[in-house]
């Protein structure tokens, strides 16, 4: 029987994907090789992705994972080894990159293995209206449950949250290597501190965030952290919040914590929401839940 022209130059292909540095594809980077190659190896004109892709799944190198989400599906493809979920997921959108519980997990700020894993996809930039912020609305507000996405997706044992977070620029985002030659995008350890202080539901409660804030002693930088939550602007004074996580952790020299007391500090304010018996911290004027 003679030989289809993908078995002819299966030798010529394998190597191509072996050697390459990227490993984890969307279908159009693979229908992009296949038309950069396609008459190197001699292929047949009419050969499709979707046949390219079966033929290269053939060779037990490739593998196909299927994520679904409430508005739409995504196919991922990885070439090779076995890799860490992290390096397969950060294919699912180009701009995003990966916050709160899921940065705490890869910064090394949590002792937890989560099986939750934050992406979070910039918004489009808004205009900003800025009202005076009232005592009774702040209450009104943290008297409620979190709002949380409902943009997830289950695949095996993990809930893979897509989170549609303000404009920021990508404001702190930096690159990382997962042992693996090309890097995921995630929240540099201030950034990351901040969003867990803002979301504490996408950062495994409190008492996690806590514990963040003492891991990070010898890596964060406090006046980094100032300037990024200066810049991220939000209209909530979560530096009370942050000053609060400072004080409590009882690891941070008081010269480091004071920068967070050159911020206004106004009014009543809470460290997450909904909260059934609070405490009172009246040097941060916030709230807290009891026995924390």
């Amino acid at each position: 029987m003679a030989k289809n022209r993908f078995t002819i130059a299966k030798q010529d292909i394998v190597k191509y994907f072996d050697e390459t540095p990227m490993k984890v594809f969307k279908y159009m980077e693979i229908a992009s090789i296949l038309k950069q190659n396609i008459e190197f190896w001699r292929l047949a004109k009419s050969t499709t992705v979707v046949r390219f892709i079966e033929q290269l799944k053939s060779t037990n190198k490739l593998r196909k994972y299927n994520y679904t989400f409430p508005n739409t599906n995504v196919s991922i493809f990885v070439w090779g080894d076995e890799l860490s979920i992290y390096n397969i997921i950060a294919k699912i959108n180009k701009d995003a990159y990966y916050s709160h519980y899921s940065a705490l997990f890869l910064h090394n700020l949590t002792e937890q293995s989560p099986k939750a894993i934050y992406i979070n996809v910039e918004q489009t930039p808004k205009p900003i209206y800025r009202n005076e912020l009232h005592q009774k609305n702040i209450d009104m507000a943290f008297a409620r449950k979190p709002r949380v996405t409902t943009n997830f997706t289950t695949y095996k044992d993990h809930r893979i949250f897509m989170i549609n977070g303000k404009h920021t620029g990508q404001l702190g985002v930096i690159d990382m290597y997962l042992a693996y030659e090309i890097p995921i995008r995630i929240t540099n350890i201030e950034r990351t501190l901040i969003d867990a202080t803002v979301r504490p539901a996408y950062a495994g409660g409190v008492s996690q965030v806590l514990n963040a804030y003492k891991n990070a002693k010898e890596y964060v930088s406090i006046n980094k952290l100032c300037s990024t939550l200066k810049k991220l602007d939000y209209i909530y004074p979560y530096h009370q919040a942050i000053g609060f996580y400072l004080s409590k952790s009882g690891v941070y020299k008081q010269n480091q914590i004071d920068l967070l007391k050159k911020f206004k500090i106004e009014k009543d304010f809470y460290l997450t929401h909904n909260m059934s018996e609070k405490d009172y911290s009246k040097e941060w004027k916030i709230y807290y839940p009891k026995g924390f």
